[in-house]
C-alpha cells in the first residue's frame, strides 16, 4: 500500500511524494534525528536533512477522483 505525505521545512514550501509503508516507517522513525535520510518514493528518491524538516503530514485516506464514487 502506498501513502500521500507531506513534508515541511523552516524556510521552503513542503514536498509531496507517494510512499510505501516501509519507507513511511522508516522515515517517521528518522524524523527528528540528526543528519541526512533518503527516501525512495514513486516520483524518485529524495534526500533530506533531518535538521531542516519541520512536519511530517500522513494522509489517512486516498484520495478519489470522478464522480459517483462513494465512501
Amino acid at each position: 500500500m502506498s501513502h500521500r505525505i507531506s513534508i515541511g521545512f523552516y524556510a521552503s514550501p513542503p514536498v509531496d511524494l507517494r510512499v510505501s509503508d516501509d519507507e513511511l516507517a522508516k522515515l517517521q522513525a528518522a524524523v527528528g534525528g540528526d543528519g541526512w535520510h533518503e527516501v525512495s518514493a514513486e516520483d524518485g528518491d529524495v534526500k533530506l536533512n533531518l535538521q531542516h524538516v519541520l512536519w511530517l503530514k500522513v494522509d489517512k485516506e486516498e484520495q478519489r477522483v470522478g464522480f459517483g464514487l462513494s465512501s
